[in-house]
């Protein structure tokens, strides 16, 4: 350790290097052939495999996904909506979670510190779609108390590649 740091030994980070640029290129795309990875991360077709096969039984790698285009699906509008839930019960928090994981439209959802209790990204066709989906399945929800709705103007930055 210098500096308090703890440094890794040098032949553990050459190690590394090529499964750290094999997980960026899946990430990338997924998509890509055995041998285009394999050629790409430096490595023999049998080594990123056998690599790629361990990173998926560790629970690294969890899935691999196709990503489509919402706009050429109707799914133009994005809207971030911060909840607040009425108490911080099990049971408030189970019936609200269960909303969460039923909905499709929910696309992600993050609970969270501060003013609000949680932050959902939603995808509806237009703002009646969203209005019937949070007058519904959000504001008549037992549980909540408050949904803060901000419509998204435009996306600067979208990624799934974890910065590896």
């Amino acid at each position: 350790m210098a500096g308090g740091k703890f440094e890794m030994p040098s032949d553990v980070k050459e190690n590394l290097q090529p499964v750290r640029k094999l997980l960026r290129l899946i990430q990338a795309d997924s998509g890509q052939s055995l041998s285009d990875l394999a050629e790409k991360a430096g490595m023999s077709q049998s080594s990123a495999w056998r690599r790629l096969q361990e990173l998926e039984t560790d629970g690294v790698i969890r899935k691999r996904v196709a990503l489509l285009d919402p706009a050429k699906l109707d799914l133009k509008l994005c809207i971030i909506a911060h909840v607040t839930l009425e108490d911080h019960h099990d049971e408030a928090i189970a019936a609200f979670s269960a909303v969460v994981r039923e909905r499709p439209e929910i696309m992600e959802c993050y609970a969270l510190s501060g003013t609000f209790d949680y932050m959902l990204k939603i995808r509806a066709n237009d703002v009646e779609s969203y209005d019937a989906f949070m007058t519904r399945y959000l504001m008549r929800n037992p549980h909540v108390r408050t949904v803060v709705s901000s419509f998204v103007l435009r996306e600067l930055k979208s990624t799934t590649e974890l910065p590896i």
